[in-house]
C-alpha cells in the first residue's frame, strides 16, 4: 500500500466517525491531506475526492437513519425526529456544494421510508400508553415528510397528536 492510499484509508476512516458534522470533517481530511504543513501535502486526483465525499455521505446517512431508528429512543445515541430533519438538510446541501446532488435521490427514498416506519411504529406505541419521543412539532414534521416526497396522507392516523406543541407556545 503505497503512502497515499495509507493516508486516505486513514481519513475515510476517520469520516466514517466524524462525530455530528461530517462536511466539517471532510474539510478538515481535505485540509490536513493537501495543505497543512504537518500533514501529508498529495495532490488528490477526482477518485481521491469522491471517496472522501462518499465517506462524509456514508456519515450523514448513518446519521440521519440513526435518528429514525425506533430502538435507539433510549439509547443515548438518539437524537430524533428534529435532528434527523437538521441533518437531511445539511446532508443535501453538502451534496448540493459537492456537485453529487444524485446520491440525494436513494437517500431520499431511504430517508422517507425510515420515517414512515418510524411513525407507523410510535403511533401505536403511544397509543398503547408511551410517551411519544417525537421533538418536533406537526408543522416541521410535515416539512420533512414533504422535503422526503412523501404525501401527508399517506401517514398514519394520528400523527398529528403525538407530536408536541411549537415552541414558544
Amino acid at each position: 500500500m503505497s503512502d497515499k492510499e495509507r493516508y486516505l484509508c486513514d481519513e475515510v476512516l476517520l469520516l466514517g466517525d466524524s462525530g455530528e458534522i461530517p462536511e466539517v470533517a471532510f474539510h478538515a481530511a481535505l485540509h490536513y491531506l493537501q495543505d497543512d504543513p504537518e500533514g501529508p501535502m498529495l495532490a488528490l486526483d477526482a477518485q481521491d475526492l469522491a471517496r472522501l465525499r462518499e465517506a462524509a455521505l456514508k456519515r450523514f446517512r448513518w446519521m440521519i437513519l440513526r435518528d429514525l431508528d425506533p430502538g435507539n429512543r433510549k439509547k443515548g445515541i438518539y437524537r430524533g425526529v428534529a435532528r434527523s430533519k437538521a441533518n437531511w438538510a445539511r446532508c443535501k446541501e453538502f451534496c448540493r456544494r459537492q456537485e453529487m446532488a444524485e446520491a440525494v435521490t436513494p437517500l431520499r427514498q431511504e430517508v422517507a421510508e425510515a420515517l414512515r416506519a418510524f411513525l407507523v411504529r410510535e403511533v401505536a406505541e403511544v397509543a398503547g400508553g408511551a410517551p411519544t419521543a417525537l421533538n418536533c412539532c406537526a408543522a416541521d414534521l410535515e416539512a420533512f415528510v414533504v422535503e422526503l416526497g412523501m404525501v401527508v396522507e399517506d401517514l398514519p392516523v394520528g400523527w398529528q397528536r403525538i407530536c408536541p406543541a411549537p415552541e414558544g407556545l
